[in-house]
């Protein structure tokens, strides 16, 4: 248990911290489920529009949390260029 006044304050910090980027990850991890099911399920059947707009979605999410620290700017990086590729397949 944290004693000195500082300490307290850390916790409470890093709780806040904790929840925020367990936000982050899980808005950009549902969305990159829902383009990758969405890829999977109509291919080369569906409309540029439809896939434009789960590709931005997901690419949104990953900035957010990159900008915000929830994870690294080279792992935002490398995920929004596995999910372009994967639109090319």
């Amino acid at each position: 248990m944290p004693i000195t006044k500082s300490a307290k304050k850390a916790r409470r910090q890093s709780a806040r911290r904790k929840v925020q980027n367990t936000k982050r990850k899980d808005a950009y991890k549902g969305a990159i489920k829902t383009y990758k099911k969405f890829i999977a399920l109509n291919g080369a059947n569906s409309s540029a529009g439809e896939v434009g707009a789960k590709l931005s979605a997901a690419y949104k999410a990953l900035d957010k949390a990159a900008k915000t620290g929830a994870i690294k700017k080279n792992k935002a990086a490398r995920l929004k260029s596995r999910l372009a590729k994967k639109l090319s397949e």
